[in-house]
């Protein structure tokens, strides 16, 4: 169906829809998991999105399902992210009148900005490294399995388990902040 879709056939995604939606749910689901609780994107609401997103792309050419469930992944990742950012920003006063020092209230942070935190480590990743990025999003966020990924990114099973295990490691330095000559 997603080589039907490739092919411009209108009723391909309409037919692929009922086919992917019990997993998307999932992969939504998984991601919502790791959110603060009172999230205001609900699982449903978060595959809506990232659904309106996928078929908007156009230049995509579908390889197999691993590929439609990386990019799903990925967009879900931006769209949570983008949400997270717009809460940071109006927590920062977004537009709000200014405050004294003495009136301003402190404000812990958020699980919503250990995405933004990891989504900065992850782009940063890409920056050095593009496939070791791209397991990442696909093994983490995507719940890809080690073929999966294998087969989407057309390597080797071994080449992805060591491209994730260095990229854990180096995202954890990352996030942990510590100075690349103390490793």
């Amino acid at each position: 169906m997603l080589l039907a879709w490739n092919r411009g056939e209108p009723d391909a995604l309409d037919a692929l829809l009922p086919l992917v939606y019990d997993e998307l749910r999932r992969l939504a689901a998984r991601y919502l998991k790791h959110e603060r609780s009172g999230h205001t994107l609900q699982t449903t609401a978060l595959v809506n999105e990232a659904y309106l997103r996928l078929i908007e792309v156009q230049q995509v050419r579908w390889q197999n399902r691993a590929h439609f469930f990386a990019m799903a992944a990925r967009l879900m990742r931006r769209i949570l992210v983008d949400a997270a950012r717009a809460r940071a920003y109006q927590k920062r006063g977004g537009g709000a009148s200014l405050l004294s020092l003495d009136e301003a209230l402190v404000v812990p942070t958020e699980p919503g900005n250990d995405l933004v935190a990891l989504d900065d480590a992850l782009t940063a990743l890409a920056a050095v490294d593009s496939r070791k990025s791209q397991v990442v999003e696909m093994r983490f966020f995507g719940g890809l399995s080690i073929d999966e990924t294998a087969e989407a990114l057309h390597v080797s099973r071994d080449t992805v388990k060591r491209d994730w295990k260095m990229a854990k490691l180096w995202l954890l330095r990352e996030l942990r902040g510590v100075e690349r000559d103390d490793v």
